[in-house]
């Protein structure tokens, strides 16, 4: 059995700074991608909750030496049916593909995925692994404290 490949950010002492910047901004551009994709109708402290979810998910896998919904920001943006703008069948998967930053929110999400990415973003989800619209409430939000609600969507934390 031959194992997949694994991205991981580039942080080695002595590192090409040019690939370094590169990698960034491919991690940049994903996590901005769904953003927009999974809250450009949230606003800014919406854009940011989400980011702060993706964060502390890498942050557990981190921690954990690994984790199911990936170990970096680009695994987990991009796992099946965590950010459902990656789901081929969305219909923001192709609208996703194509946004660029004359966007308004797709600017805004470049800025905070950048800040994310630099680690200057603070968390304004205390901590949350996980959140859902308002409207809906999924089989593994049922029982669950709802740390905060920003926006229309509601924050958890399911995993320490």
């Amino acid at each position: 059995m031959t194992k997949k490949p694994k991205l991981t950010t580039v942080k080695a002492e002595g590192d090409d700074p040019s690939a370094r910047e590169f990698y960034n901004d491919i991690v940049t551009d994903v996590l901005a991608r769904t953003l927009w994709g999974e809250a450009r109708g949230e606003g800014t402290n919406g854009m940011i909750a989400v980011a702060n979810v993706i964060l502390n998910r890498v942050k557990i896998a981190e921690k954990k030496d690994g984790f199911w919904w990936g170990n970096n920001i680009i695994q987990v943006c991009q796992k099946p049916y965590q950010f459902s703008c990656w789901n081929r069948s969305d219909p923001n998967f192709r609208k996703l593909q194509s946004v660029d930053e004359s966007n308004l929110h797709f600017a805004t999400a470049m800025r905070i995925a950048r800040r994310a990415v630099a680690d200057v973003l603070e968390d304004n989800t205390q901590g949350s692994t996980h959140y859902h619209a308002a409207n809906i409430t999924p089989y593994w939000a049922k029982d669950r404290s709802v740390l905060t609600t920003i926006g229309y969507h509601k924050f958890y934390k399911l995993v320490e």
